[in-house]
């Protein structure tokens, strides 16, 4: 069968030899894909950059669905997705603004976190009063059945396993 290169970006493989490789890795499809990867790791402001020289997509606008999906030359973010990003890139600069002047910055404390996580859940209950949340999946009584293991796969007993008389130093 021969060695077979597999591409992480496109997810799949074929022959490697010099001439399937070029060929796959100067595809429109492997390009697409690989940018589509590293799209994922830009920072706020790069996006925000992008995104505010594009013209809105009317297609997108309209049915909220277009056909070249994260391809299309146009932008996808609407007004409230911009101002989001602004803010969100706004906050990344003063964070590193106070970080460079040496500003003490506490890390917020599992309790803070606690704290908004309830705040939120109990804003989510107040506002979906009326739906009721499904009760939890549990098992049935005695399911899975327990079963035993054979002596081979079974954890030594506490003082060890009892050596043989046969099998015995001394």
């Amino acid at each position: 069968m021969g060695k077979r290169y597999f591409c992480d970006y496109c997810d799949r493989s074929f022959q490697d030899n010099l001439h399937n490789r070029k060929k796959h890795l100067n595809g429109v499809q492997h390009l697409r894909a690989k940018r589509v990867w590293y799209d994922l790791f830009r920072d706020a402001a790069a996006i925000l950059q992008e995104e505010q020289t594009k013209k809105p997509c009317r297609k997108f606008l309209q049915t909220g669905q277009c056909d070249f999906g994260s391809n299309c030359r146009f932008s996808h973010m609407t007004e409230q997705d911009l101002e989001k990003l602004s803010a969100q890139v706004q906050g990344e600069k003063r964070l590193k603004e106070l970080q460079r002047e040496g500003a003490d910055i506490p890390p917020g404390t599992i309790e803070d976190w606690l704290d908004k996580r309830a705040q939120r859940l109990s804003a989510a209950q107040s506002s979906s009063a009326l739906l009721e949340k499904p009760a939890p999946f549990q098992y049935p009584l005695g399911w899975p059945p327990v079963q035993e293991l054979p002596p081979s796969l079974q954890a030594p007993p506490p003082g060890g396993w009892p050596v043989p008389p046969n099998l015995q130093w001394g």
